[in-house]
């Protein structure tokens, strides 16, 4: 079989080769006998397919041997792709030769129920499951989405840096880092950059890793987390709710479209995706403030909205709503201000329907020298580490927007997961850091 006289063909691949014969190359996940005939499930990385071995085209040994197999011994197949609606796939494939490339120990992940702290500590096993599979490829498919918008637009990717000299969403959540016998500190946020990149090309984003050291140990909090961050010169608040709504609706329709099997695996009901488009409900935080209050929820003007507060919200609505203009106090020092009331910061949090909570955070940026000079003296933040920054305001200021997203909670949303820990390979949380 090394010579490989037929071709190798992936599982998600099997539906246009019906008729043909071919090698596939796997492991096992599963298998059953009935007399005769053995029915192994094997993955491939692409998917899932029964494999039926008969008695009749193989020797007793190997045959007898097959049976007993251990989950995730690793596999080279040959045979012919057959038509059978009930299997995966809609097709089966009829085994004429299997060769063992390698016979695994016992899986540690048995069919029997599994704390979640035993299936972290074995995360790296974990993955090949097929609801967390399903859940990792929907995550790629968001994350191509996000790009395949932005770049068709005109959105031009600059990375920002990591290694960061000053704070950007608060001074309490930072990793420092020795650099070279100064501290530096792994970024929050690459929005601070991401500004400087706009006022040379116009429309940016970047895209990677963002590191919080909150001490928070909820379903939405990782430590290490993935976020893409457009920003885009002459944008204010209203061009920036309509981006987000646009921007949103694609990603979601996006998976829908070419994610729809996955999401069955993990029993999402569809239809609620597919009301994800614009027009999106949009609430100023006041009026915000007035839902929770008729709700009964306790509530006092001028606060942030925790998780509770914003779950509340969000139920009320079958799309993502936009709350906007929330009081300046509670949010980032770079936020313009509402010209028609100095205590509102002309900012935007999209959350996420059915509880899920915020996913996207933006604003209008402050476009004024003097003003940002004053919010960095009354943030107390070292002067000094924002000059690159304040530079962008004294050659050739300009209105300007953008907004960041949190891949691993717009990933939970989508799949209906409930924590974000399954959303990203291997999680990083206050108290986890392997494998």
């Amino acid at each position: 079989m090394s010579d490989e006289p037929h071709a190798h063909v992936s599982i998600d691949e099997l539906p246009a080769h019906i008729g043909e014969t071919v090698t596939l190359k796997g492991w096992l996940h599963n298998r059953r006998s009935s007399g005769k005939l053995h029915f192994l499930q094997v993955r491939d990385g692409s998917g899932f397919t029964q494999v039926v071995c008969f008695k009749g085209n193989f020797d007793e040994e190997l045959f007898k041997r097959i049976d007993s197999l251990p989950q995730e011994s690793s596999l080279i197949v040959v045979g012919e792709v057959k038509e059978d609606k009930r299997s995966s796939g809609g097709v089966e494939v009829g085994a004429t030769a299997v060769e063992i490339v390698a016979e695994a120990e016992p899986f540690p992940i048995t069919k029997k129920e599994h704390g979640t702290a035993f299936l972290l500590e074995k995360r790296h096993l974990w993955l090949r499951s097929r609801k967390q599979n399903a859940t990792l490829r929907i995550r790629a498919r968001v994350i191509k989405a996000i790009r395949d918008f932005l770049d068709d637009r005109g959105f031009v990717g600059m990375d920002s840096p990591i290694f960061t000299p000053s704070a950007c969403e608060g001074t309490t959540t930072l990793f420092p880092v020795d650099y070279f016998g100064d501290t530096a500190y792994l970024t929050q946020s690459g929005q601070l950059y991401a500004e400087a990149s706009a006022m040379a090309f116009g429309k940016t984003y970047c895209f990677g890793p963002t590191f919080r050291a909150e001490k928070s140990k909820t379903r939405r909090h990782l430590t290490e987390f993935w976020m893409v961050e457009p920003e885009v010169a002459f944008l204010q608040l209203d061009g920036l709710l309509e981006l987000i709504e646009e921007f949103l609706s694609y990603v979601v329709q996006d998976v829908v479209k070419h994610r729809r099997a996955e999401l069955e695996v993990l029993e999402r009901d569809i239809s609620k995706l597919e009301k994800v488009v614009p027009p999106f409900p949009r609430l100023s935080y006041n009026e915000a403030v007035d839902i929770l209050k008729d709700a009964g929820h306790e509530f006092e003007w001028g606060g942030d909205f925790g998780a509770p507060d914003e779950t509340v919200l969000s139920e009320q609505f079958d799309k993502p709503v936009l709350v906007h203009r929330y009081p300046a106090g509670v949010k980032a020092f770079y936020m313009k201000r509402d010209p028609e009331d100095d205590r509102l910061a002309l900012c935007v949090d999209a959350l996420a329907p059915e509880g899920y909570g915020e996913i996207i955070g933006g604003s209008e940026r402050a476009s004024d020298l003097a003003f940002l000079e004053e919010q960095i003296a009354a943030h107390k933040l070292p002067k000094e580490a924002f000059e690159w920054y304040l530079d962008l305001r004294r050659y050739g200021t300009v209105p300007h927007a953008g907004f960041g997203l949190g891949v691993e909670r717009t990933t939970a949303w989508i799949c209906g997961t409930h924590h974000v820990r399954e959303c990203i390979p291997f999680p990083r949380m206050l108290e986890k850091i392997t494998p």
